[in-house]
């Protein structure tokens, strides 16, 4: 994982997940009702999906600037995954 959140430290990746979450859900419209580890978990798997993605339509490599802003869009999609599908109970 060196490379995809800038550093291989636990910490950092915690913090960068939760920053990522939150700004995430401050973005996305709606009651989005989840407490701080599962924004965390929001914010580290936006960052991995969208990492993935941007690197693999050449958008940007890794460590750039521009994963921050990639990872936020990865929060937002996932977080508009999750209300269509909790949406329908």
């Amino acid at each position: 994982m060196n490379g995809l959140f800038g550093s291989s430290s636990w910490l950092y990746i915690i913090l960068v997940g939760f920053v990522v979450g939150l700004l995430g859900r401050f973005v996305m419209p709606g009651n989005n009702r989840m407490g701080c580890l599962l924004t965390i978990v929001l914010g580290i798997a936006g960052a991995m999906l969208a990492g993935w993605f941007g690197q693999y339509m050449g958008w940007y490599m890794r460590g750039e600037p521009a994963g921050f802003f990639g990872a936020l869009l990865g929060a937002v999609a996932i977080l508009a995954i999750l209300r269509l599908f909790s949406d329908r109970r």
